[in-house]
């Protein structure tokens, strides 16, 4: 956003003093002079207009009427909301706008009915090329204050009957900005319909855990709900259109932000304007938030492998090294030992280096892993081993200088690791026959690590163990991320996912390793497991058990339990766990410990597969 003059606050009231000022600095060049609104007597819903952009964007208004309904007195953004309390009869025109002031906290107060005037602009959350809607709003503005404690227009409800199913048009990847809103058709041209308006939700059930002093609502409270009270993210063409983002504009020290966790409910009334921003989209900033109604979540624990029963796990730890306060450690010991029983094999995602983000050459993660080992066992685990391949400085992605890896640890009492040496960073490990059955030719080795598909990514890690005289074949993943794709609140729609082709590709050469390996023997028993970072109905999905070499494991659970990660208020699936095969009589669970809680020790929850050869 712009950042209002320094003279700004005190200027607020003295429009003709802000007026001589700009007229100076016109003259003198410093600003370029907006085109004047010929029309008199302009409206809000004039101004908003039936499409995402305003006819008016880019003109100087004059005299708009409205009342004020919220003030952010807070941050670089600061301003007020005001609303036409004589709305016209098209559901398409908003009759509510924001009144930038930049970093000025604006002189008005709440119920007051003011007169503005200033330039009509489009202000896109992250900047333009970021993809966003943009939100139409007044700056430059001065204003009267005509009457105070006037009532406020009535809040727009969100509910199930006011938001349609149908969550966006198609333009075939193109802008939606100059299309014609049809809110009574689609959610997102009923939110843009409703921009700057008063709305509420009631008893609005918790999707999204508190974070950075928001969370995020349903207002369908029946619709896709898993089993533990979160919205199931199933399919691209349905991104749940109920849900909503809740900020508050109240005073913290007058009412701290509810700390929530999913399947909890805002109990009466949450009200407020409806903003939009490059965290997530509309938001409804409340001005009156309802009661927190904690319905006691709690932290799932599974079952303990059987002695004939190996259990594989994966777990993304999300950046740890030993910079990382010993508390997380803690955590993330107490939820292996404990909530995944002391599995046998663990697939780690994001272990950083010994020195964290310090970005000075070193790779290596020993230190990483004899805290993370150290701590299991104060915790009442087994003397867990480690097994890992350091990557090539800043070569593979995440924090810089993180240099983050997948890593196995294992149980010696219950599972051996074969080591055969020559694994290192840019040696592909391959598939080879020996007594007459599949194996590794490194152990461990990495999956392909110069093809172009692992550029700026994790390159697979596999290894071979030996479980009650049979040998399995363990392939831990971390595939690329969604950064830069398009959200699905995007101006464009459908919206590009760019780094679906980077998975898809690295996908491919998972793929291609295990049919490599059931080529040597059609009966190896592997499990390929990690943080994908797609979806199990996604492409990346597809290719890696095409020919069905491999099934992913999520797809056996009911729909409903279906999610490991919580993002946006959409439960949904990036970690998985696949199983070729041979690999049959399997129990899976997704152990919920993270993802729905607003205190995690990582945003993705852990999950096992506990097989019986």
């Amino acid at each position: 956003m712009p950042t209002a003059p320094s003279s700004r606050r005190a200027a607020l009231r003295r429009p003709a003093a802000l007026g001589s000022l700009l007229a100076t600095a016109l003259a003198a060049g410093l600003l370029a002079a907006p085109e004047a609104a010929s029309a008199e007597g302009l409206r809000i819903h004039d101004i908003q207009g039936t499409t995402r952009v305003s006819p008016l964007a880019g003109r100087q208004v004059a005299d708009v009427p409205g009342v004020v309904t919220a003030v952010r007195a807070f941050g670089s953004a600061r301003g007020f909301w005001m609303q036409d309390t004589h709305p016209d009869r098209n559901d398409a025109t908003s009759e509510g706008i924001f009144v930038f002031t930049g970093s000025a906290t604006p002189d008005v107060a709440v119920g007051d009915a003011v007169s503005v005037s200033g330039t009509v602009t489009e202000y896109y959350p992250g900047g333009e090329s970021a993809g966003l809607q943009s939100v139409t709003q007044l700056t430059r503005a001065t204003w009267r204050v005509e009457s105070s404690g006037n009532a406020l227009p009535a809040p727009v409800r969100l509910s199930a009957s006011q938001i349609p199913d149908r969550y966006a048009p198609d333009a075939h990847g193109g802008s939606i900005e100059k299309l014609q809103l049809r809110p009574g058709t689609y959610a997102l041209d009923r939110f843009e319909s409703l921009e700057g308006m008063r709305v509420s939700v009631q008893n609005a059930p918790v999707v999204g855990a508190t974070a950075h002093n928001e969370l995020w609502v349903t207002a369908e409270p029946r619709r896709n709900r898993t089993g533990r009270g979160g919205t199931l993210y199933g399919a691209y063409r349905d991104p749940n259109a109920g849900r909503v983002k809740v900020g508050s504009l109240i005073p913290f020290a007058q009412r701290p932000f509810p700390v929530a966790n999913v399947g909890d409910e805002l109990s009466g009334t949450t009200a407020g304007p409806l903003d939009y921003d490059n965290y997530g989209g509309y938001t409804l900033q409340a001005t009156e938030l309802g009661k927190l109604t904690d319905r006691g979540l709690k932290r799932e624990t599974t079952r303990k492998q059987r002695a004939d029963e190996l259990a594989v796990a994966t777990y993304n730890v999300e950046n740890l090294s030993p910079k990382t306060p010993q508390a997380k450690f803690d955590r993330l010991a107490s939820a292996l030992v404990t909530n995944l029983a002391s599995p046998d094999i663990v697939a780690l995602e994001e272990v950083q280096d010994d020195n964290g983000t310090t970005d000075n050459g070193v790779v290596d993660a020993g230190q990483t892993l004899k805290k993370l080992t150290d701590a299991i066992k104060a915790a009442g685990g087994p003397a867990y081993e480690w097994r890992q391949i350091n990557p090539v400085n800043d070569q593979d992605g995440g924090q810089p200088g993180g240099n983050i890896r997948t890593a196995f640890l294992f149980n010696p009492a219950r599972v051996s690791f074969t080591d055969k040496p020559g694994g290192d960073s840019t040696t592909p490990v391959k598939a080879v026959r020996d007594g007459g059955k599949a194996a590794l030719s490194v152990s461990p080795g990495r999956v392909d690590p110069a093809d172009a598909a692992w550029a700026n990514s994790r390159k697979p890690l596999a290894g071979q163990f030996t479980f009650r005289g049979q040998r399995v074949f363990v392939v831990a993943n971390h595939f690329n991320s969604k950064g830069g794709d398009q959200g699905v609140d995007s101006r464009f729609q459908p919206p590009a996912r760019s780094s679906e082709v980077q998975r898809t590709q690295q996908a491919k050469l998972v793929n291609g390793f295990v049919k490599e390996l059931l080529a040597a023997d059609r009966n190896a028993n592997v499990i390929v497991a990690g943080d994908l970072n797609d979806y199990q109905f996604s492409p990346a999905l597809k290719a890696l058990t095409a020919g069905k070499v491999l099934t992913d494991q999520v797809g056996r659970l009911p729909r409903a339990q279906r999610y490991g990660y919580v993002y946006q208020g959409n439960s949904q699936v990036l970690d998985h766990i696949l199983t070729s095969p041979h690999v049959r009589r399997v129990d899976y669970d997704i152990v919920h410990v993270n993802a729905e809680f607003a205190d995690q020790a990582s945003d993705h929850d852990p999950q096992v597969l506990r097989w019986k050869p």
